[in-house]
């Protein structure tokens, strides 16, 4: 059978510590995904994947806990694993330029594929330490923070006793990812010592590879996508969100698209025989030989329906994002300023 992997990259907001959030409202608006409408962070995700009996993988980034705290960390982990789903480790290097204690000495950067190996070994046991500390099984599943691995990555992975990577997201090549590997293949493979799991996906046109994520894919295109690996025979499929992914982008109501789409791959994911949910833990590895997954060749009428229904679901919240961030940027910047003076001027 397919194993169904639904996974979240589960992490607080760089950004918004950067604006001056406590932990208190980062912890709330990253993680419990909380908005004027309630809250559709990971317990409402946990719920949802308990209506349909199946099992979610969350990626957490230990990270924050260099300027939060540690028990920012355990309050994140511990109602994972007390609900029986599966915590796997995530890493964003964005913290190091806040913290006053770098495991890397001096070295910052994006993502940890621009750190040398070396550093690469101490930020990712670095991490794994926190995770554990903070009550998750010793973690045996890797996911890039922006998928900003390169092949350093696997080998320091290895070196660390970790049996899966999950940082190939073949929309992300050239962007942050430097994984050596063939975009065309979705397959499970071993590569510098691990098994690599890649994102699934399928091609939305030429060229183009659109990864399994809610917000990415309308309904249709991950039940095809879904299909397309149980049909091929894939060991797995793989599929992303993160823990604040069910908000509009400015975090302010809940994004009914992205609920009704996770609510759908649920749906989807139970009811298909030839398929099976769960993480990690109890992964089998591929055979030596693996056979290749394609990527599923694209539709341009599914596409456009996707890109159709994305603007109307989307057309409330965009609006009032971009109409916020023009009111911000008029008003806070000397050239915003001035053509107000001069619009007042003329009026």
């Amino acid at each position: 059978m397919t194993r169904a992997i639904i996974s979240f990259d589960t992490e607080l907001s760089a950004r918004l510590y950067q604006r001056g959030a406590d932990a208190r409202a980062n912890f709330e608006s990253s993680i419990l995904g909380r908005c004027r409408d309630g809250d559709f962070g990971i317990h409402f995700q946990m719920d949802m994947l308990d209506r349909h009996g199946l099992t979610g993988v969350y990626f957490v980034d230990p990270m924050p806990a260099l300027v939060y705290g540690p028990e920012i960390i355990d309050a994140i982990v511990q109602p994972i694993v007390r609900r029986g789903h599966e915590v796997q480790l995530h890493i964003h290097t964005e913290w190091l330029k806040f913290a006053t204690f770098n495991p890397a000495g001096h070295l910052t950067g994006r993502n940890i594929g621009d750190f040398p190996l070396a550093a690469q070994k101490k930020l990712i046991g670095f991490a794994r330490d926190i995770l554990v500390g903070a009550g998750a099984p010793r973690p045996t599943a890797f996911r890039a923070g922006n998928f900003g691995a390169n092949d350093d990555t696997l080998r320091a992975l290895a070196a660390l006793g970790f049996r899966f990577d999950s940082s190939f997201n073949g929309a992300y090549l050239g962007h942050g990812c430097a994984i050596s590997l063939d975009a065309g293949n979705l397959g499970m493979r071993e590569h510098l010592g691990v098994v690599e799991v890649p994102v699934s996906g399928l091609m939305d046109r030429a060229n183009s590879f659109r990864p399994a994520q809610l917000c990415a894919m309308s309904e249709q295109e991950m039940r095809d996508a879904l299909d397309h690996s149980a049909a091929s025979g894939a060991i797995q499929f793989s599929a992303f969100s993160h823990s604040f992914e069910l908000l509009s982008r400015d975090r302010e109501v809940a994004n009914h698209l992205a609920i009704a789409r996770m609510e759908a791959l649920c749906r989807a994911v139970a009811n298909d025989a030839r398929v099976a949910s769960g993480g990690f833990a109890t992964l089998p590895a591929p055979p030596p030989r693996p056979r290749q997954i394609g990527v599923a060749a694209p539709k341009p009428l599914r596409t456009l329906r996707r890109k159709i229904e994305q603007g109307v679901g989307h057309l409330a919240h965009e609006v009032r994002y971009v109409r916020d961030v023009v009111s911000v940027t008029l008003n806070s910047s000397r050239w915003g300023k001035i053509l107000g003076g001069i619009l007042l001027a003329v009026a």
